[in-house]
C-alpha cells in the first residue's frame, strides 16, 4: 500500500471537489472520479472490490425504496386537481385579506409539501397557480415570485421529505424520528413566512392590493364545500401514511408504498386517471431517482475512500479546534454548509456531508436528531440562494412568458426568505424541543 498521509487525502479529496464543482463538470462524475482515483492509492488492487461493495450496498438498500414511493405519492397527487382546488377555496377565504392571495401560496405550499417530498413539483404549481394569480392582480412581480419560491421549498423539509430519508440513511438515524422531528421547524417556518407577508403587505399596500369583494363574492357553504373536498382527502391520506409511522404500526418504506396505492386511487376518484398521467408519474419518478442513486453511489464510494483513509478524523480535528467550545464548532459547521449550498445540490451535500458531520455531531454532544434537522433547516437556504439557486431557476422556468417575470425579480423577492430560515434555525437553538418534542412522542422507533 501506498504510504499517504489523511492530511493529504483531505487536501486533494476536499480540493479536488471543490476545483470540480468550479469547472461545471456533473457532480456525480467529480466525486466518482476522485474516489476511484484516491482509492488506488489508499487501497491499491482492492479498489475496485471496495468500490463495488460500497456501491451495491447502496442499491441494495431497503429503506431507501421509500424514496420512490413517496416520489409516486406526490406526482400523483399533484395531477390529481387537488392542488388547483384548494388554491380556489383558499382564494375565497382569505382574498379579503391585505395580502392574502400570497398567504394562500404559502399555505398551499405548505399543504403540498405534506404530499410531495420533492421541491421541483411544488415549485412549479406554484409557479402556474399562484404567481398569474397574484400578478394579474396587482401583486409586486418580486413578492409574488418570492412567495411562489419559499412555498414551495417547504416540500423538501415537511414529511415526507426525500432530503431527510437519504441524511437518514447516510447517518443512520432513525426515519421515523428526523421525519416527525421536522414537522413543527418545517410548520414555524411558514409561520414566519405568513407573518412576513402580512406585515410587509400592510407596510407596503401597493405590493399587495386587495382582491375586490365582488371576486370573493360565493355564499359561505359553499366555500366551506370547496375547502373540505380539496384539503380533507389528501389530509386523511397524509395522515395515515404518517400516523403508522408514528404509531409504529409500520415503517417508512411500508408506509409510503400505502400512500403511493392511495394516491392512484385519490387520483381516480377525482377523475383525473388516465394512462397519460400514469406514464408522465413514472418517467418523472425514474429520472429523479436515477438522479439520486447516481449521485448517491459515487458520493457513497467517494466518503467510502474519504473516511477508510482517515480523513474524517483530520476534519473532526480541525472543527474542534475552532474558537468558541461546542457552539463554536457548531457554527463552522452550519456555515460551511451554508456557503456549499450556493454551489452544489442538496443530494450531493447530504451524500457527501452526513456521514462525515454525524460523528462530529455526536463527540460534540448534541443530539443526533436536533443536529440533523438543523442541517436540513440549513440546505433550505441552498435553493434560493444563487448562483445554484435551484428552486429560482425553476420559478423562472415555469413562470408564463406573458408576465414579464426577470429572473432578478425572483431573486430579490427570495433573499428575504433567506432571513427568515436563520431566523427559523435560531428558534430551534433556543427551544430545541421544536424539533424534539414530536419524536419524543413516537411509540415507534
Amino acid at each position: 500500500m501506498i504510504e499517504i498521509t489523511p492530511e493529504i487525502v483531505v487536501i486533494i479529496m476536499l480540493g479536488g471537489l471543490l476545483l470540480g464543482i468550479f469547472s461545471g463538470f456533473p457532480l456525480a462524475y467529480i466525486v466518482g472520479f476522485l474516489g476511484l482515483v484516491m482509492g488506488i492509492f489508499v487501497w491499491q488492487e482492492r479498489v475496485a472490490e471496495m468500490l463495488y461493495l460500497r456501491v451495491v450496498s447502496l442499491m441494495m438498500t431497503y429503506q431507501l425504496l421509500a424514496i420512490p414511493l413517496f416520489v409516486i405519492m406526490g406526482e400523483m397527487l399533484e395531477r390529481s386537481g387537488i392542488i388547483e382546488k384548494l388554491y380556489d377555496a383558499l382564494y375565497l377565504w382569505l382574498g379579503g385579506l391585505r395580502g392574502g392571495l400570497a398567504v394562500v401560496t404559502v399555505v398551499v405550499g405548505t399543504v403540498m409539501a405534506a404530499t410531495v417530498g420533492v421541491i421541483t413539483a411544488s415549485v412549479t404549481m406554484l409557479t402556474l397557480i399562484a404567481l398569474p394569480s397574484m400578478v394579474k392582480r396587482g401583486y409586486s412581480k418580486s413578492f409574488a415570485a418570492g412567495t411562489c419560491v419559499a412555498g414551495g421549498v417547504l416540500g423538501i423539509l415537511i414529511p415526507p421529505s426525500i432530503m431527510i430519508i437519504i441524511y437518514a440513511f447516510m447517518a443512520n438515524l432513525p426515519i421515523g424520528k428526523l421525519l416527525f422531528g421536522a414537522f413543527c421547524p418545517g410548520f414555524l417556518l411558514a409561520a414566519l413566512y405568513i407573518i412576513y407577508v402580512i406585515i410587509r403587505s400592510f407596510l407596503e399596500p401597493n405590493l399587495a392590493p386587495l382582491v375586490p369583494a365582488e371576486q370573493r363574492a360565493v355564499p359561505v357553504l359553499k366555500k366551506m364545500e370547496m375547502l373540505l373536498v380539496s384539503l380533507v382527502p389528501p389530509a386523511i391520506l397524509v395522515m395515515a401514511v404518517l400516523g403508522v409511522i408514528f404509531f409504529g404500526i409500520a415503517a417508512a418504506t411500508e408506509a409510503a408504498a400505502v400512500g403511493a396505492f392511495a394516491s392512484v386511487l385519490l387520483t381516480i376518484a377525482y377523475r383525473r386517471f388516465s394512462w397519460q398521467v400514469l406514464s408522465a408519474v413514472m418517467t418523472a419518478t425514474t429520472k429523479l431517482c436515477g438522479f439520486i442513486l447516481l449521485v448517491g453511489a459515487m458520493s457513497f464510494a467517494f466518503v467510502g475512500v474519504f473516511l477508510g483513509a482517515g480523513g474524517g478524523e483530520v476534519v473532526s480535528g480541525a472543527i474542534a479546534a475552532v474558537p468558541g467550545g461546542k457552539w463554536g464548532a457548531f457554527l463552522t459547521i452550519m456555515f460551511i454548509l451554508f456557503l456549499l449550498g450556493f454551489f452544489i445540490d442538496w443530494i450531493g451535500i447530504v451524500f457527501i456531508m452526513a456521514p462525515i458531520m454525524t460523528p462530529m455531531f455526536n463527540t460534540l454532544g448534541f443530539d443526533p436528531v436536533w443536529a440533523a434537522i438543523m442541517v436540513c433547516i440549513n440546505l433550505q437556504t441552498s435553493f434560493i440562494t444563487p448562483p445554484f439557486a435551484m428552486a429560482i431557476y425553476i420559478c423562472k422556468g415555469a413562470a408564463d412568458p406573458s408576465l414579464d417575470i426577470k429572473l432578478a425579480d425572483i431573486i430579490r423577492g427570495a433573499l428575504p426568505y433567506v432571513v427568515l430560515i436563520l431566523a427559523g434555525m435560531a428558534l430551534c437553538v433556543a427551544f430545541p424541543d421544536i424539533i424534539l418534542w414530536l419524536p419524543s412522542q413516537m411509540l415507534g422507533r
